[in-house]
Order: structure tokens, then C-alpha cells, then sequence
């Protein structure tokens, strides 16, 4: 019994690490549709978590590139967010069928390891997948065909780059991500460039004036907003009723912009 009772509280701190009870509950608590599916990449089944809008109209389409925690309970509950926003999301979990121990990120025992499998991804991988789930995305029956593609932290990362691999997006935000440092690959970049950043998160910031001036030589469309006071990852911490005051702020205000960047 003593061992059972010690295995259980391991397992709590271990499951705790990844849950987030604050996202679980929107989840739970969502009157829309979600689904999972697997598409075919890479030799291997990607998982994509799916949520729809209440319309009936068709609606733009989403692909949400998760936090470098992988596509947890926050990313999922973010998806939704937006489908409640009226967009449809397609969010593919990037370390998926990457382990044979561990089918997706859930599975995995804490987000250390979870993340130290999204630093493992390739480049060149990660791209190909944007690419499988952008075209499920762009042809999806209840989209219209136009697809924007948003990320966070190490996803905002990963929006910058693939808006210079795929000329077919319709925006790329940005959120609290570093562009590429070769400043040649800018010149690709074909889409409007929206950036959302916390105040108090000089890692990425100090980057910003250097991708700022790429994008300006390469006349590329790059607005973006500091958001006084808030840190790195402020839209999962502004999302928490526990949150900082600046973070709540902040995640309330990047709300505002995002209808607004991305209304018909």
C-alpha cells in the first residue's frame, strides 16, 4: 500500500507538469466540435488536433504552431479559443509518432522531455509537416481556402521561417518568436508579418531590430506590438485566472489585434 500510495503521487506530479487546469476546463467546457486526425508525414502519422466555429458560414482557416511544450492542454484550449472567435484551427503536434514511447506530446512524462524532443526536430522536418498540414488546412470543405498561420515562443519562431518557405499564406503571426538570423531568407517573405511581443522579454526583443530592419530593406509588411510589462509566453500566463495583471493585459489586447488583423 505505502508503494501504491508513493507510485500515485509521483504519477500526480509527474501528469501535473503538462496538465493545466484553467485550459482543461475551457476544453471541457466548449460547446464546439474538436476532433483529432492523423495525416501521413515524414513517413509516420502526424497528429492534429481540429476544432470548428459555431456558422454557418465557411471560415478562415488557422494553422496553430504549438510552444516549444509541444501541443498540450493550453495550445488545444488556445485553438479553441479562436474557433470561438469564428476561425476554424488545425494544430499539429510536431513530436508526434517522433518516440516510439510516447504517441504525442500528452503522453510524454513532463514537458523537460517534451521539449527536448522539439529541439531534436530537423528543420527540414518540421517544414515538410507545415507543408502536409497546410494543404489539409487550404482544402478543408468549411474553410475558404485561405489559411493564416500563427505561433507561440518557438512556433512564433517557426511562423517567421515558414512565411519565407510557403508563398500562399495569408498572414503570419507571430508571438513572442525570433526570426531566422540569415537575413537573406526575409527577401522570400510574401505575406504580411504580425508580431506580439511581451515588454519584459529582452531574449526575443533584442532580436526585433534586426529582423525589423531585413524585413524593411526586403519592403516586406512587418508590424508588430511590445506589450509594457508583460513576459515571455504571456497568452498561456494571461489565459491563467492566477495570471499577472500585465500578462492578463496583454493577452487581452493581442485578442483585439488578432480579430481585427485577421477580420474579413
Amino acid at each position: 500500500m505505502k508503494y501504491t500510495l508513493i507510485f500515485s503521487y509521483l504519477l500526480l506530479i509527474s501528469v501535473s507538469t503538462l496538465a493545466q487546469p484553467y485550459a482543461v476546463a475551457q476544453l471541457e467546457h466548449s460547446p464546439r466540435h474538436h476532433e483529432w486526425i492523423k495525416l501521413k508525414s515524414n513517413g509516420r502519422d502526424l497528429s492534429c488536433f481540429v476544432t470548428y466555429p459555431e456558422s454557418s458560414k465557411s471560415a478562415l482557416v488557422i494553422l496553430l504552431i504549438h510552444e516549444n511544450r509541444g501541443l498540450n492542454d493550453w495550445a488545444r484550449s488556445m485553438a479553441d479559443q479562436l474557433s470561438e472567435a469564428g476561425y476554424i484551427v488545425v494544430a499539429p503536434d510536431l513530436i508526434s509518432g517522433m518516440s516510439p514511447e510516447y504517441e504525442k506530446t500528452m503522453d510524454y512524462p513532463n514537458s523537460d522531455q517534451a521539449r527536448t524532443a522539439i529541439y531534436g526536430l530537423q528543420q527540414p522536418e518540421v517544414l515538410n509537416d507545415l507543408d502536409v498540414v497546410f494543404a489539409f488546412a487550404e482544402n478543408l470543405p468549411a474553410g475558404t481556402g485561405q489559411v493564416a498561420v500563427m505561433g507561440f515562443c518557438w512556433g512564433g519562431s517557426q511562423t517567421f521561417t515558414y512565411a519565407m518557405h510557403n508563398e500562399r499564406l495569408l498572414a503570419g503571426l507571430v508571438f513572442y518568436g525570433t526570426g531566422p538570423k540569415d537575413e537573406g531568407l526575409y527577401a522570400n517573405i510574401t505575406a504580411p508579418i504580425y508580431g506580439f511581443y511581451g515588454g519584459a522579454d529582452q531574449r526575443v526583443n533584442a532580436t526585433l531590430p534586426s529582423s525589423e530592419a531585413a524585413m524593411r530593406q526586403y519592403q516586406k509588411q512587418y508590424e508588430y506590438e511590445v506589450y509594457e510589462g508583460a513576459g515571455h509566453a504571456y497568452m498561456r500566463s494571461g489565459d491563467d485566472p492566477n495570471g499577472s495583471p500585465e500578462n492578463i493585459s496583454a493577452r487581452d489586447e493581442s485578442w483585439q489585434r488578432i480579430k481585427a488583423i485577421l477580420k474579413p
